[in-house]
């Protein structure tokens, strides 16, 4: 497999923030309710890898090395594995399991629908995200991914709703996905490739 320290590494990384998240709730180094933070933080997980996997074809293209994109489906499959955590966590933690009480809270907070909507869309990216699916769905496999782009925003007036007080760290990352999105335009794609590699030097004679 090529690559395969590189990918390792992200699977470590991967597997490592959320174990240790989980070791920290059952010590209570949390805080008093470290249920609620282990579903904030899970959801901010979320985020950074979604942000993470958008940055791997930037980086490709300007330094023409790939293995930025030999971990990108992993990232994204993370990404969706965090959110599953996130709800999963969620459902624990805030409603007990209390299916009945779920009306409630989307009555209460609407952002939960928002939420549930990018996690919907991360799921159908996640189960077409093989090579089965990309043959099957051909041209259509590239416009069915081009929903991430609705799922950062998602991801952001998400967050953006639950932070209202404090917009400093929503602020950061909203900069960053903008930065992702504009480096997607195609004139600035067009100028990224190959930016970072050392331009050959001709020899003095």
């Amino acid at each position: 497999m090529r690559y395969w320290q590189w990918r390792l590494s992200v699977f470590v990384a991967a597997c490592a923030v959320p174990a240790y998240w989980l070791y920290q709730a059952w010590i209570f180094a949390l805080g008093p309710d470290p249920g609620k933070v282990l579903v904030d933080r899970l959801g901010l997980g979320t985020l950074v890898l979604l942000l993470i996997t958008l940055a791997m074809t930037p980086l490709q293209r300007m330094s023409g090395w790939p293995g930025f994109i030999s971990v990108r489906r992993q990232l994204g499959l993370w990404c969706f594995t965090y959110v599953a955590l996130h709800m999963l966590a969620y459902s624990f933690f805030i409603l007990g399991f209390d299916w009945a009480q779920l009306g409630v809270e989307l009555v209460k907070r609407p952002y939960i629908i928002v939420g549930a909507l990018g996690f919907v869309g991360l799921l159908m990216l996640a189960v077409t995200s093989n090579r089965y699916s990309q043959r099957r769905l051909g041209s259509r496999w590239k416009k069915l991914h081009r929903l991430v782009y609705v799922i950062l925003g998602l991801g952001l007036l998400h967050m953006l709703w639950i932070v209202r007080a404090d917009l400093k760290e929503w602020a950061v990352y909203a900069s960053i996905g903008v930065v992702l999105l504009g480096l997607r335009v195609p004139f600035v794609a067009q100028r990224l490739k190959g930016s970072f590699k050392p331009r050959a030097t001709s020899r003095e004679l």
